[in-house]
């Protein structure tokens, strides 16, 4: 590697001297050393055919996820999760005593689609053949096709497990190289007036990636993920010029090989992309210590049908009228692509600690979570579940041993008899320290000295272990719980303290309504939990939860009926229409009641006057 200094942004007798850089073969910026090695290369998370590793319709991985043995006990198996190869007998007679899980019931009879089932493309030769000269990869497979038009909404799975698919696929799938693969294929798109739609890690739970339906054009999926390098670490200033298309996970492990950390651990951290997170202004498990996205992020370099759009300082701050990058931070694919991101970085921390703290009830937990924010001492990730999801918690312990099981029976007589804490209303604070041994060790302290004023007593290392790691999980719960003909989602939103208690209390008995409402019979999940911290405020993320086999309702129209009323709850209790999903197509619906007119005629008018063909036609967020 060649000496730092030669590339950091320095004061030489009053003029500005930028690092020194070079252009690769595709011509993008670069270090004169970039940091790869054969060994980071060999970890990439992913190859160029993701399907081959990532289930098509279901979360996560092929090889991972909850199923039931042949005596009717869930068990768990992935390689990659501490839960692999766990038989968890609590699970499934929790979920028959909560919500009326059958075993029996399945909901899906077809076998998934063939390639030769899906509709064909809608062919785009004369832009396929400009394409091919600048050695980019591009397929019209079938299947790469249908991996490229959807994420992760409930609707959408549930139609790709229902084994009728007739929604409208992308044309084709472009892996880009560098930044100036992309320029090319942007401005062929603009040339042959095709429609691009972005893609990452293909994660979104807003709709995102859906092809409109009434899209006439051939619409090509533009895959980031080849494009991804970090280019260069400036250690002095601690950034990192990093390409838009790396995946979390790989982003994390390049830095750490360095001794650095991006911070930002998304819920999707394994499969989603850098260039993901600024587009849909990502939020992460360690904001309090980190930032969201829009914190880390110092220069963002984009490719529009108008052009590139970037900025040659990277200082930490600058009175220049409007930040242009705030056009792009939430953008959601709508005005073009990110290529090329230079984030802030810290150096990994020496100590990372777990811890938990029970409260009696979840009312008093989020008077501790407002105390906290207000002495300004969250640790790097704080987050307080509700009851159900305390208890969701509880039944992913696989079977204890007998000494085990006599500690366990010790505490929940110590808690229940001895504190009076009811089991059906404790609520549970999950912890993540970092830092110094003598940062983490005081940190900890002051968090159980304030929890003792709301009868707050410590849960233990290994119980806020696995709390934090159930982020990470429970989507293939959801994966399993579809098989039996459950529909679940997750929805979030973000309010002011005052509020918390009121708008989470309402919208469960708004969505509990709903369910008898429109007929269905067996006990719907409605959990939420309270996560990053704010001095104003906090996220709420929500989950939903029921069965619709009795019910005489198409389910995907029953689903967005009651997810739908929740988000009117949502917003008429004072919370925002999100706080880290971001709109895409299933929200914003409501744009126009959070927004003015002059704010969405701002909006259009950048669209316009930066994609004035809609080459970007995802038709995301304007509403």
């Amino acid at each position: 590697m060649d000496d730092p200094s030669a590339r950091r942004l320095s004061v030489l007798q009053g003029h500005l001297r930028k690092p020194e850089i070079q252009l690769n073969k595709c011509g993008s910026i670069e270090a004169s050393a970039p940091i790869s090695s054969k060994k980071t290369e060999i970890q990439k998370a992913f190859p160029r055919k993701r399907l081959e590793i990532l289930s098509w319709n279901g979360w996560g991985y092929k090889d991972s996820g909850f199923y039931l043995n042949d005596k009717g006990v869930a068990f768990f198996t992935g390689p990659r999760y501490p839960l692999n190869g766990l038989v968890l007998p609590l699970v499934i007679p929790w979920m028959e005593q909560k919500l009326g899980f059958d075993r029996t019931q399945t909901a899906f009879s077809q076998p998934p689609p063939s390639p030769a089932d899906l509709p064909p493309p809608m062919p785009c030769p004369s832009f396929i053949e400009a394409v091919r000269p600048h050695s980019v990869a591009i397929s019209t497979d079938a299947d790469d096709r249908l991996f490229h038009s959807h994420g992760h909404t409930c609707h959408e799975l549930f139609i790709l497990r229902s084994g009728k698919i007739d929604i409208r696929l992308v044309d084709a799938v472009v892996w880009p190289g560098c930044h100036d693969h992309v320029a090319k294929i942007v401005q062929l798109a603009s040339l042959h007036n095709i429609c691009i739609i972005p893609f990452g890690g293909g994660t979104n739970v807003s709709g995102a990636l859906e092809c409109p339906s009434d899209e006439r054009r051939p619409i090509i999926s533009l895959d980031m993920t080849e494009m991804d390098k970090i280019l260069w670490i400036d250690e002095d200033n601690l950034t990192a010029h990093v390409e838009a298309g790396i995946v979390g996970q790989d982003l994390e492990r390049k830095l750490a090989e360095r001794g650095y950390t991006s911070g930002h651990e998304p819920d999707s951290q394994e499969f989603s992309t850098l260039g993901g997170w600024v587009a849909t202004r990502s939020s992460g498990m360690k904001k309090n210590k980190y930032g969201n996205i829009e914190d880390l992020v110092v220069r963002i370099r984009t490719v529009t049908p108008s052009g590139t759009i970037d900025k040659s300082f990277l200082g930490p701050r600058n009175s220049l009228g409007p930040d242009l990058q705030h056009f792009i931070l939430g953008s959601e694919g709508t005005l073009g692509v990110i290529t090329e991101v230079t984030m802030r970085i810290r150096p990994l921390p020496q100590v990372r600690r777990y811890g938990s703290i029970v409260f009696p009830t979840f009312e008093l937990g989020v008077e501790y979570m407002r105390d906290v924010a207000k002495q300004r001492c969250a640790p790097a990730s704080i987050r307080l579940m509700d009851n159900l999801q305390f208890q969701i918690g509880q039944i992913l312990k696989p079977t204890p041993s007998f000494t085990t099981s006599i500690i366990d029976s010790i505490k929940k007589i110590y808690v229940t008899k001895f504190k009076g804490f009811d089991p059906d209303k404790m609520a549970a604070c999950t912890l993540l320290m970092e830092g110094t041994p003598e940062e983490v060790k005081l940190q900890e302290k002051r968090l159980i000295d304030i929890a003792s004023k709301y009868n707050g007593l410590s849960g233990g290392e290994e119980n806020g272990r696995r709390g934090y790691m159930m982020t990470f999980v429970i989507a293939y719960i959801r994966d399993m719980a579809f098989d039996y003909g459950y529909l679940s989602e997750s929805f979030e939103t973000s309010i002011p303290w005052s509020r918390v208690v009121d708008m989470c209390r309402n919208v469960k008995e708004r969505i509990s309504q709903l369910c008898t409402d429109n007929g269905i019979i067996r006990p719907p999940l409605i959990s939420c939990r309270v996560t990053q911290v704010y001095d104003e405020g906090a996220c709420v993320y929500f989950y939903l939860a029921f069965s619709y086999l009795e019910v005489g309702m198409d389910p995907v129209k029953l689903f967005h009926t009651i997810e739908s009323s929740a988000r009117d709850e949502v917003l008429a209790n004072g919370g925002s229409l999100s706080h880290h999903h971001g709109v895409g197509k299933i929200r914003k619906k409501w744009i126009k009641d959070t927004l003015t007119p002059t704010g969405i005629d701002m909006l259009y008018a950048v669209k316009r006057q930066v994609d004035p063909q809609n080459i970007f036609g995802c038709a995301n967020l304007l509403p």
